[in-house]
């Protein structure tokens, strides 16, 4: 016992001497300053979390800690708007460091994963769709969740099929980027929507006109950038599903998302989705052959630190979507009785099968990106994507062939960037990017018709430029962009066909074989273009309830492979289609302002434009061809000097706490001013108003009732023709131009939310066109031969967890 007290006492001296040892005199001082521009942080907490002692900086960003133990320790430096940021030092010394903090604001939504996302433009008419309406569309497509934009409408193809008109301009005109990548997936085709999932968007930005020049610069009609789920350095997982069921349609969908943070800075996100429609339904009866089957899912995984990181990010999307089967017919006498008829031709009960006409489209995507920052500079990002888009179009053919599909086009495009960003002041910025790209379009032989758009490479080199300065009141940004694009096709023409285009003066030297099977020429169109964009902007801010945006954007688009080398029955859109070889570059120059007023109970939003675009390219019936499935309507490329001006409006008034009303308003012209005319498929005159009732001490409860005013579409161009219809022995009018009358639909929607555990839980439920009303849309182009949809009821269940 004696030995083991003697023992205990030595240990004790001993332990007391290593204490008594150890130098806790050094003096741990530095500067704190932000990682862009160098400028000292005032007010940084700097705290050494093993030793329990802080210290704050001055003015001039400097701190001092004495008293400091040797040995390793564990240093905290925060600032309010600021990501914490943690260092380890071994101290043997006196030692003085600069610690690099984050501070500038629009970087902090990076890592709040509740923050707002930010705009992407400061000087553009631009809005921003947040998590909470996109996932109102968990269910639809991209375009249904755009167009309630004020200013933005679609162009559909039946309900499953919606691309997206932003102030009366759609398809090549309208640049999608998804996750920083261009999408690639044959967008020239009126019946070809995007092949985007919307539930894999975060948020939505929908900029106007051609004013994002780091996307490209053949945005004439605007810019839709999907912003997928941002990442965290926390320790998080979350995720969240939604289930809804439609009583039009029998459709189902469901929607999931994981996603895995660590704080380190590693991350891994999973999406999926599935939907499941059978024939839709009108107000009066069922739309044979209209249903939808898509899968899709994502999956992301990457290293993100403020000061470099990588992502690797997969997408995939599949769609078999069936087509009206009235709307396909076997020549001008079915489209002529198709179009007399009040009813479909074609009429059966509900059924999930997909028939033809349908279309299999299917879109891959890849990506791999890497960052740098570097002190004092700036942001250099490098980017690679590929892109596969497969399309099959299924007609309505006969015997052995009855299976195979028409048309069979595989486009494959690889895109490289680079991007520098330029932020080390906080009162200007500097951007500049340059990106490359090389495409190849494939038309599958198996389908043993005449090829409606031919093989082709296409090679192309972006440079952009862009500069932001900003004041107390004022952000005036300016831009400018170049952009080569070189295409090489080799297509098939007939001969007949070559002499009434009179190409033989123009382009003989093009043919490289003049006796394909006796009737053709193999030709190889080349073709260069230099296009040059800018944009220039202001946002004033008057005072704290005023401010307005000035802007002008030059843009400058190539046409089309479509556009270009169109010729032959295009089988989903029913028609012949010509593309024509002489087609130059469009040239728009769009001026627009916007007054926005905001105060506590009143938001107003005033916004117009002016878009003159000269070589405007555009497509319209210009007579009937007969051909071995019978004679069809012919659709022509044209090209002419074009106006488009117009206003949008939305206005918000909180009426009192449990009350909102808002209003949106959207007027639209489009002129041909070469021949003195209106422009086709020009949206029409549009007025939507909502009340809101919210309750949120009864579990967030809230109703609304929508009303949807749409006017007929006065203006459009007489594009009408003769064609003779043979049981009759005569000629007869065909009416493709006739827009349908204006219409007016009502819209209820209500739901709460309630908490099982630490699960939120919603439950949405709503009825679209509650009147059921029967109505047709000018922008449908199956508006000739039946109606759009009836009373739809919607029962929706979203899981956060």
């Amino acid at each position: 016992m004696k030995s083991k007290s003697i023992l205990l006492i030595i240990l004790l001296l001993l332990c007391s001497a290593l204490a008594n040892s150890q130098n806790c005199e050094h003096t741990f001082s530095g500067l704190v300053e932000d990682f862009h521009d160098k400028s000292p942080i005032v007010g940084a907490t700097v705290f050494i979390k093993n030793q329990n002692k802080y210290a704050t900086t001055d003015i001039e960003g400097k701190f001092t800690i004495k008293n400091v133990c040797s040995g390793k320790i564990i240093i905290q430096t925060s600032h309010v708007a600021c990501e914490p940021l943690i260092l380890e030092l071994n101290i043997t010394k006196d030692i003085y460091k600069v610690i690099d903090l984050e501070h500038h604001v629009e970087e902090l939504n990076e890592v709040n994963i509740k923050g707002n996302v930010s705009l992407k433009t400061k000087t553009a008419q631009e809005t921003l769709i947040k998590t909470k309406t996109l996932e109102n569309f968990s269910d639809a497509s991209l375009g249904d969740a755009i167009k309630n934009v004020s200013g933005v409408s679609s162009i559909n193809t039946g309900n499953t099929i919606v691309k997206p008109v932003i102030n009366g301009l759609h398809s090549s005109r309208i640049l999608i980027s998804y996750n920083n990548v261009r999408l690639q997936d044959q967008e020239w085709g009126i019946e070809h929507a995007p092949n985007i999932d919307v539930n894999a968007a975060q948020s939505i930005s929908v900029i106007k006109g051609a004013n994002a020049l780091q996307y490209g610069g053949d945005a004439i009609g605007g810019v839709v950038i999907v912003n997928p789920a941002t990442n965290s350095r926390k320790d998080t997982l979350y995720g969240k599903s939604i289930f809804s069921q439609q009583s039009n349609g029998r459709l189902f969908s469901v929607t999931s998302s994981l996603h895995k943070n660590y704080s380190s800075g590693w991350y891994i996100n999973g999406q999926a989705s599935y939907k499941r429609a059978g024939d839709f339904e009108a107000s009066n009866y069922n739309l044979t052959n209209t249903g939808i089957n898509s899968k899709a899912f994502t999956i992301g995984t990457g290293y993100k630190r403020f000061e470099k990181g990588f992502e690797l990010f997969y997408s995939r999307l599949s769609n078999r979507i069936a087509i009206l089967s009235a709307s396909h017919n076997g020549g001008v006498t079915d489209l002529v009785n198709a179009i007399n008829s009040d009813i479909p031709l074609i009429i059966k009960d509900f059924s999930y099968d997909i028939n033809n006409p349908k279309q299999e489209v299917t879109h891959q995507l890849l990506k791999a990106k890497v960052y740098k920052r570097f002190k004092g500079f700036g942001k250099l990002s490098l980017q690679y994507d590929y892109q596969v888009n497969n399309r099959l179009e299924f007609d309505k053919r006969r015997g052995d062939k009855k299976e195979l599909q028409a048309v069979d086009l595989a486009l494959k495009t690889h895109t490289v960037r680079a991007d520098l960003n330029l932020d080390a002041s906080a009162g200007y910025t500097h951007k500049f990017g340059v990106s490359g790209g090389f495409q190849n379009n494939f038309p599958d032989p198996i389908t043993e018709v005449r090829r409606l758009i031919p093989d082709y490479d296409k090679y192309n080199l972006g440079i952009y430029a862009i500069s932001s300065f900003k004041s107390e009141k004022a952000i005036i940004t300016g831009g400018v962009r170049y952009d080569l694009e070189h295409i090489n096709a080799q297509k098939f023409y007939q001969k007949s066909r070559w002499q009434s285009l009179n190409y033989q003066n123009d382009f003989s030297n093009i043919i490289i074989d003049n006796d394909v099977k006796g009737s053709q020429l193999l030709t190889n169109p080349v073709f260069t273009y230099h296009n040059i964009s800018a944009s220039l902007g202001l946002t004033y801010t008057i005072d704290e309830e005023n401010s307005f945006i000035v802007n002008y954007g030059l843009s400058n688009r190539a046409p089309n492979a479509s556009e270009l080398f169109s010729d032959g029955l295009h089988h989903s859109a029913a028609r012949i289609e010509l593309g024509d070889l002489r087609l130059k570059s469009e040239t728009s120059n769009r001026i627009s302002t916007s007054y926005r007023f905001n105060n506590d109970k009143f938001n107003i939003t005033f916004e117009g434009f002016y878009n003159f675009i000269s070589d405007f390219i555009y497509i319209e019936p210009s007579g009937v061809e007969t051909t071995l499935r019978g004679a069809f309507p012919v659709w022509s490329y044209k090209q002419t000097k074009a106006h488009l001006f117009g206003v949008d409006t939305n206005l918000q008034y909180e009426v009192n706490e449990d009350f909102l009303l808002t209003s949106k308003l959207s007027f639209l012209k489009g002129r041909d001013i070469t021949n003195k005319r209106p422009l086709i498929d020009i949206p029409p005159f549009k007025t939507t108003t909502t009340l809101l009732f919210k309750k949120e001490n009864w579990k967030n409860f809230f109703a609304s009732l929508e009303s949807e005013f749409n006017a007929k579409q006065n203006e459009f161009p007489n594009n009408n023709f003769q064609a003779f219809i043979a049981p009759l022995n005569r000629y007869e009018l065909v009416d493709v131009s006739t827009p349908p009358s204006a219409y007016h639909l009502l819209n209820f929607s209500s739901g709460f939310e309630f908490k099982m555990s630490k699960t939120k839980v919603n439950i949405n439920f709503s009825v679209d066109n509650l009147l059921n009303k029967s109505y047709r849309n000018y922008l449908n182009r199956l508006r000739y031969f039946a109606d759009d949809l009836g009373r739809n009821f919607k029962i929706q269940l979203k899981i956060n967890y």
